[in-house]
């Protein structure tokens, strides 16, 4: 019997049965972002940090609402104690920048041939900044901390350099209402996006297919496309993300998807695995203990709770079950979850170690995979968000493997 909602499609079909789901949803506003700036210059008085500085990339984006991609050359802006912001950008980008601003503020200059870590050093300088603690956008590449150290000595001022994540991630992990509306609203149109995927499903299809509709049906609902896309067959879906070449499908495989997309800059990530024809009893038995790893996960996420008991919680299930132990195979060889926002991957997550509070607010995905290498895998994987009464589901995990999308 073929599981609910798996093949009998075309791609045209499947595509005519979808829509832009994006109306009614707004992006994040002026006031929210003048709102986390304000948090981060709380935060840096109670850290006695004198100096901010957010690299083009999602901080940026997150603090300033300005939307500017990494590269070789230095783009950000710095964030002092006392509120003054200062974007930093090549002279022949200030008009783009000011463009895209959502926090207005001046921009400091320079030209392709002079040094954008001396300008960075006497901006502050010229905000009477020449010692004490400046904090670095985690995200910020070497070549340009190694260029603001060298520069800082070579002016012999007295700053310090270290990582700003005492900063950008404490206030990143709590979304808001805002934010968790707009995943919610992401994770909808790709779970959509994962239904028309599986009705197109026949003998003979290949993975690389699969992906382009993915990639079309993203955009048919209203994004961009697809962030990112793996489509596995068969024994690949042993292999978390994926092998170099690609599959066709076959009656009775294992099939694994695992995809998502941005809205206003905010991720869905979502996977399922069922079986394309007929399941085996070892099939079926596997796919039922990844949905009770991610139930006990879930299931342990209560608020004040470490990020690592819930990863310990499906590990212990797993274990219970004969998998493992830890993280060998046939058993979960990763960590159980990440936290998801304007990054698909960010703070806190959901692995031993990290001893992270859970609060209200807080985003992870749920992902427990179970890896049996030379046979096939499983991974069901739903994100939740934390609310003061515990976790609250944004997709509704599948309900057997001859259901996955609970129709």
């Amino acid at each position: 019997m073929m599981a609910l909602g798996i093949g009998g499609s075309t791609p045209q079909q499947a595509l005519s049965k979808l829509s832009d789901m994006t109306s009614g949803i707004s992006p994040i506003t002026l006031q929210e972002y003048q709102q986390r700036v304000s948090r981060a210059v709380d935060l840096m008085k109670q850290l006695d940090v004198e100096a901010l500085y957010l690299n083009a990339g999602t901080n940026l984006s997150y603090f300033t609402g300005t939307h500017w991609y990494a590269s070789e050359r230095m783009v950000g802006a710095i964030l002092t104690k006392t509120g003054q912001l200062t974007y930093i950008a090549p002279w022949f980008e200030e008009s783009s920048l000011t463009d895209f601003m959502q926090v207005k503020a001046p921009v400091t200059t320079w030209h392709e041939h002079e040094s954008p870590y001396q300008l960075f050093v006497n901006t502050l300088k010229h905000q009477n900044i020449t010692q004490g603690k400046v904090v670095i956008d985690e995200a910020t590449s070497f070549f340009i901390v190694d260029g603001l150290l060298n520069e800082a000595t070579a002016q012999d001022i007295k700053i310090t350099l270290s990582s700003s994540k005492p900063i950008t991630a404490q206030c990143r992990m709590a979304k808001s209402n805002q934010e968790i509306a707009l995943m919610q609203r992401a994770k909808m149109m790709t779970m959509a996006v994962h239904q028309a995927a599986a009705s197109i499903l026949k003998p003979g299809i290949t993975t690389t297919e699969v992906k382009e509709f993915i990639n079309i049906a993203h955009q048919k609902v209203g994004s961009n496309g697809s962030t990112f896309c793996i489509v596995l067959f068969g024994e690949a879906t042993a292999y978390p993300h994926g092998v170099k070449e690609a599959q066709t499908l076959q009656e009775n495989d294992m099939v694994l998807i695992d995809t998502g997309c941005l809205l206003h800059g905010y991720q869905s990530d979502i996977t399922r695995t069922y079986v394309y024809g007929q399941a085996t009893d070892r099939q079926r038995q596997v796919w039922e203990h990844e949905k009770k790893a991610q139930l006990a996960a879930f299931n342990a996420a209560q608020i004040g709770q470490r990020c690592e008991d819930v990863d310990g919680a499906a590990r212990s299930y797993l274990s219970a079950q004969g998998y493992g132990p830890d993280y060998q195979v046939p058993g979960l060889p990763h960590r159980t979850g990440h936290g998801i926002g304007l990054d698909i991957h960010e703070w806190p997550y959901l692995v031993k170690g990290d001893t992270t509070l859970l609060q209200p607010g807080m985003c992870f995905s749920n992902e427990p995979m179970i890896c049996i290498y030379g046979e096939f895998g499983v991974r069901l994987e739903d994100h939740f968000y934390m609310t003061e009464q515990g976790p609250v589901w944004f997709t509704e995990p599948a309900h057997s493997i001859d259901n996955p999308f609970n129709r």
